[in-house]
């Protein structure tokens, strides 16, 4: 056993070395460069006021037939659908978001009996007239009657380009704040940045929408745009 890790271990060596043979000397110079210097997170946000909500909605019909819960499912969409569009909601900005046709089923002398179906559709809806979502969830909420389901509404901007140039700014004038702090802690000198990359992520705020107050019932708050970068600067000697 010992005999076959050696020979393992000798095994890998021997790649290893035929890898960085075939590695020219920049390549071999950029990888160990890539290890030294200072590596740093940076992280900026903007708040922003949102322009845009989607609401996540639609119908739940259950009978004893397919026929008949579908026929009801369809029956209350249509209704929902309606009501949308007439309140404002532009039928490009209506996406099917799941649906689903589900046996009913329950447990009778120990033997498991079909009682009936269950027909789920549910859409999100774009409100670009962001003061009008409470009266559409209303407007819904009576089209659909008691088949009515409305999971959650979350606001967003609809283009957040110019909030990310802006949290880019406060990111990397984080990285430069932290880097240059370690740089003095350690007693070196901090030279130019080798190497950047940023990943941004928008959170929106999620709330539970209440039916029957109107847009009382709605309060959008404040987005946060956020961007996150990681910067390596080199030392000079």
């Amino acid at each position: 056993m010992k005999t076959k890790w050696l020979v393992g271990i000798g095994l890998a060596l021997v790649l290893a070395v035929v890898g960085l043979s075939g590695c020219t000397t920049s390549d071999r110079l950029s990888l160990v460069a890539q290890q030294e210097g200072i590596w740093v997170t940076g992280e900026g946000e903007v708040m922003v006021v949102p322009d845009i909500a989607t609401l996540s909605l639609g119908v739940e019909a259950q009978e004893a037939t397919v026929a008949e819960a579908q026929s009801q499912a369809n029956e209350a969409m249509d209704r929902v659908m309606t009501a949308l569009t007439e309140n404002g909601v532009a039928e490009e900005d209506i996406q099917t978001q799941y649906f689903s046709i589900r046996q009913i089923t329950r447990w009778v002398d120990e033997e498991e009996v079909v009682t009936g179906y269950r027909v789920t559709n549910m859409v999100t809806a774009k409100i670009r007239e962001i003061d009008n979502a409470g009266i559409i969830i209303d407007a819904v909420a009576e089209a659909g009657g008691d088949l009515t389901r409305i999971d959650s509404i979350g606001f967003s901007v609809d283009d957040p380009s110019a909030y990310y140039e802006q949290a880019r700014q406060e990111a990397m004038a984080d990285a430069d704040a932290k880097a240059e702090q370690l740089a003095e802690l350690a007693g070196i000198t901090l030279g130019n940045p080798t190497y950047i990359s940023e990943a941004y992520i928008s959170r929106g705020i999620q709330i539970p929408p209440t039916i029957g107050i109107a847009e009382a019932a709605i309060s959008p708050g404040e987005v946060e745009v956020s961007l996150t970068i990681q910067v390596a600067y080199a030392i000079l000697k």
